[in-house]
Order: C-alpha cells, then sequence, then structure tokens
C-alpha cells in the first residue's frame, strides 16, 4: 500500500511541522493547546510506561473516557508501544463493559472523563492496571502525570504493518452481545488518506471533537482524518459548554447526528419562530444577513464540510438547512469497514441519497437487495468470532445487513434491514424503515419505532420532539392523526398502522432503548410495551402513554 501508515504520519507532522498546534483542551473554560512535538512526546512517554508495566505486543488496552487530548494521546502511545486499542463507550452499560473488558482480555485501562465512574467501577475487573486521566475519574493505581515525568520517550517505536491488528472496536448491537471488529493499521490508513485527499482537507482546517471517540465514525472523521490532514482539534470540555465552545472553535469540518441537527435548529427556532423566519429569508438582502447570523450563532458560519450520518435525517430538516445556507451531507458506513462507505460530497449532494461510494471503494447490490462493500479498509474479522466472520465477510465483500438501491448516477439510498422485518399475526411481513422514515417527516416526532410482531395490525410508538409539548396538545394530535390518515392511505392493507402511541419517558442509552450509537433497540421497545399495546384497540387512533 502506499499511504502511510499512522505513526509515519505522526512523525511526518512531528518534522515538518513540529510547533503547529494539533489538539486543543478547555479545561475549567481556560484552553491547553499542544503541539505535534508535544503530543508526540507524551505519546512516547506513555508508551514506556505501558511497556514498563510488562505489557508484550499485541495485548489490548482498554480506553474509558470521554473525549480529550489525551484520549488521542493515549491511542497512540498504544501504536507506539505496539499495542492494540480497545475503545470504550463512555455511557454503555455496566454489563456491556465488564462483557468487553473480559473478551478483549484487557490488560490496562486508561479511565479519564466519565458522568458516573463509581457507578462503572464495579464493570472492571481487578486484576486490571489503571491509569488515571488527568481529571477526575475512578481510583487508579497510576496517573497520568506521573507516568509523563517519570519516564523517558520511548526511544524505539514500534514499527508498523499494514496488516497488523490496530484496534478492537465493539459494535452496540440491537441485540445480543456486542462484537470486536479487528481493525487494522492498513484499514485505518487507507480510509484516513484516501477521504483526506478527496475532501481536500488540510492544516487550515479546523475539526470539533465531542461524539464519542469509541464510534466508529468520530474516530476516523476526526482523530484519523485531522492525523492525516495536518489539521487542528479542539475538543467540547462539558454538556453544558458545548454551543460556548463550538462558537469559539468555528470548525470548518462537523460531524453530527440527526437528532443533534433537529436540537440545533429547536435552539433557532425558540428564538425566531418559523413563520417570522421564513418571512426574513425570503427578503433578498435581509435574508442572507439573518442566515449569517444564525450560522454565526450556531458556530457554523466558517464550516465546508458538513456530515450527518449515524440515522436517516428527514428531509425537511435537510432543506432547513439548505434555507440557511448549510448543505447537509449525508454518509453512511459501518464499524465493520471502518465508516468508508458512501458519501454525499459537497456540490454533489443528492438528498434523501446516502451518496456515492468514497475512492477506491466497491458498492453492489446482491440479489437479495443487501448492500456490500469491498475496499482496503474493511475489518478483519470480528474478534474471536469466526463463524459471524464468515457470515458477513464472502469472498472479499462485506454483507451490512442493509438493503439499498442505487441509481444511474451512482447514489445509493437505504430502504431498509435485511432481518428488520417482521410478521404480524395475519403472517404477513412489515419492513419497518421505510414507514418510520415517512412518520418521521412529521415535525412534531423526535423518534419513532414502528412494532407489530404477532399483532394483527404495525403500531407506531412515538417519542415526541420537545417543541411537540410546548404546543397546544390538540394541534400536535390532529397533525399526527393527518400524518397516520395520508401514510394508511398508501400503504398495502397489511402495512397499515392501527394506532399511534405516544410515549412518555425519552428513549435513551440508560434506559437500555438506545444503544450507544443511537440506534433504537426495537425488541426491548416490544417488550417495555407489550402489555400497553395489547390493550389498545377501537377506532381511536392516538393514545397518550401515562407516566
Amino acid at each position: 500500500m502506499t499511504e502511510q501508515l499512522p505513526l509515519q504520519r505522526l512523525a511526518h507532522w512531528r518534522v515538518t511541522r513540529p510547533d503547529a498546534v494539533w489538539l486543543s483542551q478547555p479545561i475549567d473554560r481556560v484552553w491547553h493547546n499542544l503541539t505535534w512535538r508535544q503530543v508526540d512526546d507524551q505519546a512516547r512517554r506513555i508508551a514506556a510506561a505501558l511497556q514498563s508495566l510488562g505489557c508484550e505486543p499485541g495485548e489490548r488496552v482498554a480506553l474509558f473516557s470521554k473525549n480529550c487530548a489525551e484520549w488521542f494521546i493515549a491511542d497512540l502511545a498504544i501504536m507506539l508501544a505496539g499495542l492494540v486499542s480497545v475503545p470504550l463507550y463512555p455511557q454503555q452499560s455496566i454489563e456491556a463493559t465488564d462483557y468487553v473488558l473480559r473478551h478483549a482480555a484487557c490488560k490496562v485501562i486508561f479511565v479519564g472523563k466519565l458522568d458516573d465512574p463509581q457507578k462503572l467501577a464495579a464493570a472492571i475487573p481487578e486484576q486490571l492496571i489503571r491509569i488515571a486521566l488527568p481529571y477526575p475519574t475512578l481510583p487508579a493505581q497510576y496517573d497520568w502525570q506521573s507516568l509523563l515525568a517519570c519516564h523517558a520517550p520511548l526511544a524505539e517505536a514500534h514499527r508498523q504493518q499494514p496488516d497488523e491488528l490496530l484496534s478492537i472496536l465493539y459494535t452496540s448491537g440491537t441485540t445480543g452481545q456486542p462484537k470486536g471488529v479487528m481493525l487494522t493499521a492498513g484499514a485505518f490508513a487507507f480510509a484516513a488518506a484516501q477521504a483526506v485527499a478527496d475532501m481536500k482537507i488540510g492544516p487550515t482546517d479546523q475539526y470539533f471533537s465531542y461524539l464519542p471517540l469509541s464510534h466508529a465514525a468520530e474516530r476516523f472523521l476526526v482523530e484519523l482524518e485531522s492525523l492525516y490532514a495536518g489539521a487542528p482539534v479542539a475538543f467540547v470540555e462539558s454538556l453544558e459548554t458545548f454551543a460556548e465552545d463550538l462558537k469559539l472553535v468555528r470548525p470548518t469540518v462537523f460531524f453530527s447526528v440527526p437528532r443533534l441537527w433537529t436540537r440545533f435548529q429547536l435552539g433557532v427556532l425558540e428564538k425566531l419562530p418559523e413563520p417570522k423566519l421564513n418571512r426574513l429569508l425570503r427578503v433578498p438582502l435581509l435574508g442572507k444577513l439573518v442566515a449569517r447570523k444564525i450560522r454565526r450563532g450556531l458556530g457554523l458560519d466558517r464550516a465546508r464540510i458538513l456530515v450527518s450520518g449515524a440515522a436517516p435525517i428527514p428531509h425537511a430538516l435537510l432543506d432547513w438547512y439548505q434555507s440557511i445556507g448549510l448543505t447537509l451531507c449525508e454518509g453512511y458506513g459501518m464499524t465493520e469497514n471502518f465508516a468508508y462507505g458512501t458519501f454525499n460530497r459537497p456540490g454533489q449532494v443528492r438528498f434523501g441519497s446516502v451518496g456515492r461510494g468514497m475512492p477506491e471503494n466497491q458498492v453492489r447490490i446482491a440479489d437479495s437487495g443487501e448492500i456490500l462493500f469491498k475496499s482496503p479498509s474493511l475489518m478483519a474479522g470480528y474478534y474471536l468470532e469466526p463463524e459471524k466472520t464468515a457470515e458477513a465477510l464472502q469472498d472479499g465483500w462485506l454483507h451490512t445487513g442493509d438493503k439499498g438501491e442505487i441509481d444511474a448516477a451512482g447514489y445509493l439510498t437505504i430502504t431498509g434491514r435485511i432481518k428488520d422485518i417482521f410478521k404480524t399475526s395475519k403472517g404477513k411481513y412489515v419492513a419497518p424503515a421505510p414507514i418510520e422514515g415517512e412518520i418521521a417527516k412529521n415535525t412534531w416526532v423526535e423518534q419513532v419505532c414502528l412494532i407489530g410482531s404477532g399483532l394483527d395490525q404495525p403500531l407506531a410508538l412515538i417519542e415526541l420532539a420537545p417543541a411537540a409539548h410546548e404546543a397546544a396538545r390538540q394541534l400536535v394530535e390532529s397533525d399526527l392523526e393527518n400524518t397516520l390518515r395520508e401514510l394508511n392511505a398508501q400503504l398495502e392493507p397489511h402495512e397499515r398502522i392501527s394506532h399511534l402511541l405516544l410515549v412518555s419517558e425519552p428513549w435513551t442509552v440508560d434506559n437500555g432503548c438506545m444503544t450507544p450509537t443511537m440506534k433504537i433497540r426495537r425488541n426491548v421497545l416490544e417488550a417495555r410495551f407489550a402489555e400497553r399495546v395489547s390493550g389498545l384497540s377501537g377506532d381511536r387512533l392516538l393514545h397518550w402513554e401515562q407516566p
């Protein structure tokens, strides 16, 4: 392969731009900058510390923290020592944490910024060596600053090879135990180098890191892309400072998910109601000034690449951002291909699709309708699970489990999940994703989950958007009922929705309804609402769950 491997890229910037800032970390509202030279120095010291703790090449080291500069540095230190990183989601359950640490047989764990560190302490096996990042966290045998002070920089760094295992990323499936996706140094290098070249990203760009680095998309789009582009990265300090930090950083490349794009929109509309905003935007000169002010208020006035991924985004939301001068570019990928799949490139966006294949990434649709990928970014397999690996990788092609269509111009549209169908009591099969997508177009809807396994007809569970709780209940009910009637008129008889159940509690990672990657756990919701759903009958279309 021709791409430089991650450690070679770090060495490149250490030599060519040693005093340029790469990482900016806010601590108590004071920004601390780290240059390429300083990052390399700290990573080598921590690598030396890992070796002194008895870590042998190929052993696994866990990373358990919210995003921070030290996360990047620890990741590089693990590489420099020839070890394998195992990122953990900061919000994942105790059970999932315990499973991953034992399944990967981790020897060391870095612990850092966590919402409730004491709660998670029980998930960490006693024999694991703990290293505390320089933030309030779990008790640990070693702390970051002491290790930096006590160890000289590692002189002989591990020499990476393209096919060596670099990281195991555990996917938080909607059912069953997480699977450990094995990604090589070559996969990391290929995806990052190709994306940076394709998007023409360089040292003058600016990244902002806030979504979990344990997620393949943030790891690829922020950590690895910035490493390959030589572009600076600023980190969010906390959830409370997010809006302020974003406005200070003003990134040129920004990645978010549909839920947050909706939150940003609602924040604007709280200050400037939509009817008034629409009137202002229609005035030629004034409209441009208003749109510019909104972009600046969001911190996105410099953004030239705005990425949306992880879940479908409503067409109406894409149109709204377009109206204020921000084009959201949907992309699609998986942990299994290091999020390197398809992308709507700026200037070539086709709303409703997830774009065209990234460079040297083959995309095709199988006879079954399943989306298949082939590229050097594909995983080496699932850790210790050869049977599942054989199912997912066949003849060099990754079987995604998603269904899709490719148009004449090469744009991919996702139409559902191969296995995400259910059978009603009438023996009819229903594919929920397209129906959910139509319901989600209603602006009162935050999230929707269609269930119907064993029922006479499908039923939609709806989590309302925050704005719906402020509006008149009669208006919300009327709009939702109209949406349902219009949709049912287009559906096949066996697909028609019998009722809408408006849930009282938001679906979150903490209550088990969402995965750490913000995917709905349909089986959990089906079980949770089984009793309530069985009692719904009659002509009334809409029902409110009582708290």
